[in-house]
């Protein structure tokens, strides 16, 4: 294995590369991928393996003999012990276990017998696409690195179930183009020794939920003091979000107990009734050592601020463009405060907390239990009774109930939440300015994956848990990279994957209760966190930044519609589009219906910039 190429890399975050089999055609393709600025790792051959860019903080590698291993991303992994693996590696199946044992977030890369290996997160937090090139199966973290190489366009189908709201799994883990295979999560591409053929193999399932929260909470708490870690033993200065919830707020102790010096950054909400200051302000009473940035609520970025600016290079629309200014603003100003890294809570509410759908195992194999759980449900959550009991009756498996929405496009979205607690999920919806032929194009891909989707786990309450995460992650990602870019990359450690492990295997009866709050998250950090900090059991919505928003960027939206591409394409139509711009206070906007119709239509103007930027 050689050492790293000598030509600059990218900042620290923000690393992207592609993966070549040790074969002479093989090396032909991987210099088309060579740009200014890229760099390279060899095979023991001296032929291409890795070409991308990274910084030399994130990349770990290793080679015993014709066995070659690399880390990329935060993983505290030594090359000593990546060597050691590598030595007494025999089969690529070894590394699931070795893969499930460190703490982190990362991509594992290995190399065996002329057989490739590649591998992101279980979260769906780093992400594998393949495709075939010249003849030559290619691996990437960015699936819009291989349709670039392949000169392919989006395909319509993919870009109308992204109009969905939302897109249901699987639709929603699909790459854009037809022929660049997205990797799910839960599984490796392992490519042949020919360099062509390549096939999945699963090396990640969730644990089941049978531990009792007394027995997980210590479990819990060391996996998110392990994530912290990660991220802050180098020391320097670290900064966090501390609004004042039990997530972030989690975050900021643990990260003071680490070398690096911490600065916290709240931004107060524009709502008088919004709390989340005055329990940022608890929380720092309590961390005298860190510096407490307050900012003010006024400046704050509105949602779908800047929306006809944005210019970043992202493989897939998503929803995260109508928060980005509001991500991304303060971002500079903690990195002149001297920050290398900003943490945030970003996940809590996802691992700390979980789907009431375990309810519908739970009404069948503890049906007392569960009657007293659900009263309380109800009054929580305003559940009509003849609702809920509809929603616990339906029994349809993953597939029928696909099936079953692809024919329900077009109804209204449900009055009450209760179908979504307890079902599969939410009913995706088209709205009244996807066109016919949108229509037409997402029915076909729903029926298409009904007849061959299993959900990511019998009990709908996992697979809703599992869903929750992976669709997060998919927001998280495309933040990650924006923020890397700003000039100060962002970190979740909530969506480790030792962290979600961790969380997933408490009993649901003691994660999810109408009678607590987040009561994995309470239970694992008492005795770090004081007790008033983790009496908190309300959350913002920031509902009013979204509603001024809408109202204050009418003229971007206006803008963005006038010249739709997903107009040109026939997917929608701009003239209603145009009239709804008009009329912000509209009923069902203030409900983030227009989010991936945005989210589309921003996707497919920056990926028009970017061609026209790239020979």
């Amino acid at each position: 294995m050689t050492e790293l190429h000598a030509s600059a890399g990218t900042g620290l975050g923000d690393a992207d590369f592609t993966v070549f089999p040790d074969r002479a055609d093989a090396a032909a393709v991987a210099r088309s991928f060579a740009r200014p600025g890229s760099r390279t790792l060899a095979h023991a051959s001296g032929r291409p393996w890795l070409v991308g860019r990274w910084h030399d903080d994130e990349v770990v590698t290793a080679s015993a003999g014709d066995t070659a291993l690399a880390v990329i991303g935060c993983c505290p992994v030594g090359a000593g012990e990546l060597r050691r693996t590598a030595a007494r590696l025999r089969d690529l199946a070894e590394l699931d276990a070795f893969a499930r044992s460190l703490p982190g977030s990362f991509h594992l890369v290995g190399a065996l017998d002329g057989r490739l290996r590649v591998q992101g997160t279980a979260s769906g937090l780093r992400l594998v696409f393949h495709a075939e090139i010249d003849g030559v199966r290619v691996a990437a973290t960015r699936a819009d690195t291989l349709a670039a190489a392949l000169g392919l366009d989006p395909d319509p189908q993919e870009l109308a179930v992204r109009l969905l709201w939302p897109a249901p799994y699987p639709l929603f883990e699909t790459s854009l183009w037809r022929t660049v295979n997205a990797v799910p999560p839960h599984d490796a591409v392992i490519v042949a020794a020919d360099g062509r053929s390549a096939r999945h193999t699963r090396w990640w399932t969730p644990p089941e939920p049978v531990r009792s929260l007394a027995e997980t909470a210590p479990v819990i708490r060391t996996a998110l003091e392990e994530a912290v870690d990660a991220r802050t033993r180098q020391g320097g200065v670290v900064s966090c979000d501390l609004s004042g919830g039990l997530d972030s707020t989690s975050i900021c102790f643990l990260a003071d107990r680490s070398p690096a010096r911490v600065v916290a950054s709240t931004w107060p909400g524009r709502d008088p009734a919004d709390t989340d200051l005055h329990w940022a302000e608890l929380a720092a009473r309590h961390l005298p050592d860190v510096e407490h940035v307050v900012w003010d609520a006024d400046a704050s970025p509105l949602v779908y601020e800047e929306l006809l600016d944005i210019d970043d290079l992202l493989d897939e629309p998503t929803i995260g463009v109508m928060d980005r200014s509001r991500v991304l603003h303060h971002l500079p100003a903690l990195a002149a405060r001297g920050s290398r890294l900003h943490l945030t809570g970003i996940g809590g509410d996802h691992v700390a907390w979980c789907s009431e759908a375990y309810y519908h195992r739970l009404m069948r194999t503890r049906p007392l239990f569960a009657v007293r759980q659900l009263r309380g449900f109800r009054a929580l959550w305003q559940w009509p009774l003849g609702g809920t009991v509809r929603a616990l009756a339906d029994s349809r498996p993953y597939g029928r109930w696909l099936a079953g929405a692809a024919g329900r496009l077009r109804e209204p979205s449900p009055s009450s939440s209760v179908a979504t607690g307890l079902g599969w999920g939410m009913a995706p919806r088209l709205f009244g300015w996807a066109t016919a032929d949108a229509e037409r194009l997402a029915r076909r891909a729903l029926l298409d994956a009904a007849a061959t989707a299993a959900p990511l786990h019998p009990d709908r309450g996992m697979h809703a848990d599992l869903e929750q995460i992976r669709s997060t992650t998919r927001v998280i990602r495309q933040w990650d990279r924006m923020a890397a870019r700003a000039g100060l990359p962002m970190a979740s450690p909530f969506l480790d994957d030792r962290v979600i492990e961790a969380c997933l295997a408490v009993r649901p009866g003691e994660r999810v209760t109408p009678w607590a709050y987040k009561p994995v998250l309470t239970a694992a950090m008492s005795g770090l966190v004081p007790e008033e900090c983790l009496r908190r059991t309300t959350k913002a919505a920031a509902s009013m930044d979204a509603a001024n928003g809408l109202r204050d960027h009418r003229a971007d939206l206006l803008a963005l519609w006038e010249d739709s591409r997903l107009a040109r394409l026939g997917l929608v139509d701009g003239a209603e589009l145009c009239r709804l711009a008009l009329r912000p206070a509209s009923p069902g906007l203030s409900d983030a219906i227009l989010y991936s119709t945005i989210a589309a239509e921003v996707w497919l103007r920056g990926l028009s910039r970017s061609r026209a930027r790239t020979p």
